[in-house]
């Protein structure tokens, strides 16, 4: 693939590369300063978008492509032929066999992707009960379906947990003996060993090109989180000026012998959990294994959590309290939320939802709640952009709106579900040091979720770990302090 002289705009980015080729036996990672650039460069790679000006020439005919852009729009598709209001029961979805089917593979095809992708006991269960890690899985197989000779994966290991990252790195190092590879990623350590050449992005244009060997002496990381500390500075004094004067009783989260199971299946049981004021806590497992429906049911979004006896900021599940009684003092950042927001309202507008814990704002801000949202979206780097539409933003900056829509109103619990899912280099350091900052001020308190060791924040030592139970199905929970 030879790339000359492109200039194109999109709605929310512009994107110029002067020359780039990109030759047969070449494997190239690309590490983007800034995540609407890569996005709006992916579409243009995977044949998605045609560039106003400039030349992409000697493209492979068949071009593979795993992003959080395309997972969007696979949901889009599967919330259009929900029939569960001409059913008599919940639909949730294609089965993952019919979703890989359609993407065009056969039979015997079929088979060896669903051993290659992990997802063999999954085949039969529907999009919309997947994980996010399972979701993941879900698109590599479908791209691999089309038989791709290119394959370009943005962000591929997001949602993975440590075995799922390892399968797919070996998964991809196969790969490699067979196509081109283009892997877009944040994280330094994510560039797999056969990655040749490095692309380098800054806001809007092609800016370096390397060895892997020149890449790993390149001091642009270390001028990056210089630039992401002093943003997160900024970030923790801007809710410091404006302090939540709300007092929540304690313990903040009460949960006694809770268990959840399917009709398939035990999730798990006998959780005894107390959330007292001042902890913060993380929530570790493998991906499938309960933890978002751990989550579930604190916001009342698991209907389960009126089977059990739980009891969140006070308020006993099923005593006659809304879920809204109790989520409007609970900041939420999840891939399910992200999803979920699909009201094509301005970016000033979400942040503003933030104060009602709405999907959308359906009631006029104060002025005093306009002029704070507006300090946000500066701070986020958005200032430009507050009557940009949610949905024409690139996915990193709608991630950045949805963090910003939960801390606005400092709420008593912060739920943190993979927070970072999307996010560019900077952002990402940016608010894994502002979170750190916000728990050990204790200026709220933190739930939170990730699949990555070196994302685990020094001021939480509480934790909630899923164990598998050994011969048999559903896990343990397991809570301590360290």
């Amino acid at each position: 693939m030879k790339i000359s002289q492109l200039q194109h705009t999109g709605e929310s980015a512009s994107l110029r590369i002067d020359e780039w080729d990109i030759a047969p036996g070449q494997h190239w990672g690309v590490f983007s300063t800034h995540s609407h650039g890569s996005s709006l460069l992916v579409s243009l790679l995977a044949k998605q978008q045609i560039p106003e000006r400039g030349i992409i020439s000697e493209a492979p005919e068949r071009i593979g492509c795993v992003s959080l852009h395309e997972q969007q729009k696979l949901l889009d598709i599967e919330l259009a032929r929900d029939d569960t209001d001409f059913l008599d029961q919940i639909d949730y979805g294609t089965s993952v066999e019919g979703l890989i089917l359609e993407a065009g593979c056969t039979r015997s095809e079929l088979e060896v992707l669903l051993e290659k992708t992990d997802l063999t006991q999954l085949r039969l269960r529907g999009f919309r009960q997947l994980s996010t890690g399972e979701t993941r899985r879900l698109m590599l197989a479908r791209a691999l379906a089309t038989q791709p000779q290119m394959l370009i994966l943005d962000e591929p290991y997001t949602g993975l947990d440590t075995h799922h990252r390892q399968q797919l790195s070996a998964l991809l190092t196969e790969l490699a003996k067979q196509m081109t590879l283009i892997v877009v990623t944040s994280r330094e350590d994510e560039l797999p060993d056969f990655i040749s050449h490095i692309a380098v992005f800054n806001e809007q244009a092609l800016s370096q090109i390397m060895t892997r060997e020149q890449w790993l002496n390149n001091p642009l990381l270390e001028q990056m989180k210089a630039l992401s500390a002093e943003r997160s500075d900024a970030l923790v004094a801007l809710m410091e000026a404006a302090p939540s004067e709300d007092r929540y009783p304690n313990p903040r989260v009460i949960m006694r012998d809770v268990a959840v199971e399917y009709v398939d299946a035990p999730i798990f049981s006998g959780v005894n959990w107390e959330i007292k004021a001042g902890q913060h806590w993380q929530i570790r497992g493998p991906n499938g294994c309960g933890k978002s429906t751990l989550l579930g049911l604190i916001l009342g979004d698991h209907p389960q959590c009126y089977s059990n006896d739980i009891t969140v900021l006070g308020m006993q599940r099923g005593s006659g309290e809304t879920i809204w009684d109790v989520k409007k003092h609970i900041g939420l950042v999840s891939s399910a939320l992200h999803l979920q927001y699909r009201v094509d309202c301005s970016a000033l507008d979400v942040l503003c939802s933030g104060f009602y814990d709405s999907i959308g704002l359906y009631q006029k801000p104060s002025a005093k709640e306009v002029q704070l949202a507006q300090q946000w979206l500066a701070l986020l780097e958005m200032a430009d952009m507050a009557k940009a539409s949610f949905r024409s933003l690139d996915y990193g900056r709608q991630r950045l709106l949805l963090i910003g829509r939960a801390l606005i109103k400092q709420p008593a619990l912060l739920v943190l579900d993979e927070p970072y899912q999307g996010l560019d280099y900077i952002n990402r350091k940016l608010v894994f040091q502002a979170l750190n900052r916000i728990a050990t001020l204790h200026m709220t308190q933190l739930i939170y979720v990730t699949h990555y060791e070196e994302d685990a924040l020094p001021a939480i030592d509480h934790f909630v770990d899923f164990i598998a139970n050994e011969g048999k199905p559903g896990y343990h929970v397991a809570i301590y302090q360290a």
